[in-house]
């Protein structure tokens, strides 16, 4: 068998899981690929888009494998250059003789992302859905999935375009002024440029909307249940999450460290933190436990204060509430209403929601889930709905600043022209066409191999 040689720019991966399987891929992407896809099949060429079953062969002509072969020609492919896919049987040895026959031709091993990074590099996807990608495979929840997918086939970054050719239009009409200063306020007051403004205000609003509650679903919530010993926060825990996670006993400072347990609440992961009771002690374990509940506090997005309801708020009880970050949201609830007699349900306390329930039977347990998605700002699984990353919001809140100085400041036109400026750039960062390399880097890195 010859030897071939390719540039480094060819890079071949394992794309499957790691583990054992019934199949195995080896993807490969680069430029004129037909030789090393003759090499490695025994000297056959591969139709375009057609499955070829064939040996793989090693340098000697033996046989390392049989299964399918498959090659997409440049640009049609996901990369956007020459791809071949070689299906295999799914062991871990097979599968690294087959990468090894790669590299031996020339090919050299992705890093992390790098297949994606080719895609956006050669425009076949933008920033926003290279990011899907990765986010469909880490979805966890059959919402977060569809949402994935959505912003996969391009509905995020088609509402960020229409957003950023309305700019594009507005900024055309504002640069058109500047070679005319005398009549510059006349003219944008005739193209109603301030009305133009306010209907891309109008319209980020509700791009920001959807994607937040996308960033939600993708990145779900923190909530930490503190409280004193023996209040029911395990018992709610394990209520929660449907199943017993924590222990549960009528002994004081069974839980002595944080316990955390994910759950979906209408599609949305929620992290629930179960933490040491809050009391003055000498147990040093139970101390260090203490100090590792405000630590998860401090991360918290939100927290459910648990109080028994057959005590109220004790003067234990108001010095927790009060050492609580004043910025951080909160649930107050009552447990134990079976023992109380007190009826189940929602209502307010000092400006923040009070749950009454009873974590042993459950009742009320509902109400608390519908308030704690209500807090988030989750309305529902919505078929409208795209994942979103923090990255996505940061960037739309700043073009929203943006926007807002140049309505502010419209009758000076340079800093109106300007500040439009800057919204573009800062909604372009979304789908990556105005991106520092560095920031394209950090961003791939994070992708699993193969992708």
């Amino acid at each position: 068998m010859s030897s071939i040689r390719y540039t480094p720019a060819t890079i071949c991966a394992v794309a499957t899981a790691p583990g054992r399987g019934g199949v195995g891929v080896v993807r490969v992407s680069g430029r004129d690929l037909l030789p090393l896809a003759a090499a490695i099949s025994g000297g056959k060429t591969p139709k375009p888009r057609y499955a070829l079953y064939t040996d793989f062969v090693a340098a000697d002509g033996g046989a390392i494998d049989n299964g399918l072969m498959l090659y997409f020609p440049a640009p049609h492919s996901f990369t956007g250059e020459d791809v071949i896919e070689l299906q295999g049987h799914g062991g871990p040895v097979v599968l690294r003789m087959l990468l090894a026959r790669c590299v031996e031709l020339g090919a050299r091993l992705a890093e992390p992302g790098e297949f994606s990074r080719r895609a956006f590099l050669n425009d076949k996807m933008d920033l926003a859905q290279a990011e899907s990608v990765a986010d469909l495979i880490d979805a966890a929840s059959e919402s977060a999935a569809k949402g994935a997918l959505k912003s996969l086939k391009g509905a995020f970054s088609h509402e960020i375009h229409a957003l950023v050719d309305g700019l594009i239009t507005l900024r055309m009409l504002v640069e058109a002024t500047l070679d005319f200063p005398e009549e510059d306020i006349d003219f944008l007051q005739a193209a109603d440029a301030t009305g133009k403004l306010a209907a891309l205000r109008q319209q980020l609003d509700k791009v920001r909307a959807t994607a937040r509650q996308g960033a939600i679903l993708r990145e779900g919530m923190h909530v930490v249940l503190v409280g004193q010993p023996n209040v029911g926060k395990s018992s709610l825990m394990n209520a929660l999450a449907g199943d017993e996670v924590a222990i549960v006993t009528d002994i004081a400072g069974t839980t002595r460290d944080t316990v955390r347990e994910e759950i979906l609440l209408d599609g949305v992961p929620v992290h629930i933190i179960d933490t040491a009771g809050l009391r003055d002690t000498d147990d040093v374990v139970e101390k260090i436990g203490i100090e590792r509940t405000w630590q998860a506090v401090e991360r918290a997005d939100l927290a459910l204060l648990l109080v028994d309801s057959r005590e109220g708020l004790t003067a234990e009880v108001q010095a927790i509430l009060e050492r609580l970050p004043p910025a951080l949201p909160r649930v107050q609830v009552f447990n134990k209403v079976d023992l109380s007699g007190e009826a189940a349900g929602l209502s307010m306390q000092d400006g923040h929601p009070l749950v009454r329930l009873s974590a042993r039977t459950l009742d009320g347990v509902d109400v608390l889930k519908a308030k704690l998605l209500e807090m988030i700002g989750y309305s529902g699984a919505d078929e409208g709905v795209f994942l979103a990353r923090q990255r996505h919001l940061d960037a739309i809140a700043r073009a929203a600043d943006h926007l807002e100085l140049a309505e502010a400041d419209w009758e000076q036109v340079e800093i109106f022209a300007e500040e439009l400026r800057m919204a573009q750039n800062a909604l372009s960062e979304i789908t990556g066409e105005f991106s520092a390399d560095d920031l394209l880097g950090v961003i791939l890195s994070r992708f699993c191999i193969g992708k």
